[in-house]
């Protein structure tokens, strides 16, 4: 059998460079990659050195989705993200301006989500 990984995820923000750095902050990713994009777009690749999240946003700009479409095929539900320190990375984010909510400790591990200012929503969570 063929072992895939995922390599990354693409979403549309409204300010990737924004949206780059405080996910960085958060995370204590960095930037793999940025520059031009489709259509007179930026694109910017943040994570690590193996999975990036690359942030997108068109040359006309992009409006933030209201709620969280979900049952809607097509549709992303949100970015889950595996950190060590939940706790820790918990605070970077209300200190981010976030508001953390859906705390929830069930197998395999402890949990909370929070939405940024693009209508995403992300799963954080430690297996600790």
């Amino acid at each position: 059998m063929t072992r895939s990984t995922l390599e990354h995820l693409n979403v549309t923000v409204a300010d990737a460079p924004a949206t780059a750095k405080w996910l960085c902050e958060a995370f204590g990713w960095k930037i793999r990659w940025q520059g031009p994009a489709i259509n007179g777009g930026l694109s910017i690749h943040v994570g690590s050195d193996d999975v990036y999240l690359a942030v997108f946003t068109p040359k006309e700009g992009a409006a933030p989705r209201n709620g969280n479409p979900r049952g809607e095929a097509g549709n992303l539900n949100h970015v889950g993200i595996v950190v060590d320190d939940l706790d820790g990375v918990e605070e970077k984010v209300k200190i981010l301006g976030y508001k953390p909510y859906n705390h929830a400790d069930y197998e395999p591990g402890r949990r909370f989500y929070f939405d940024d200012e693009n209508g995403i929503e992300f799963e954080v969570v430690s297996y600790d």
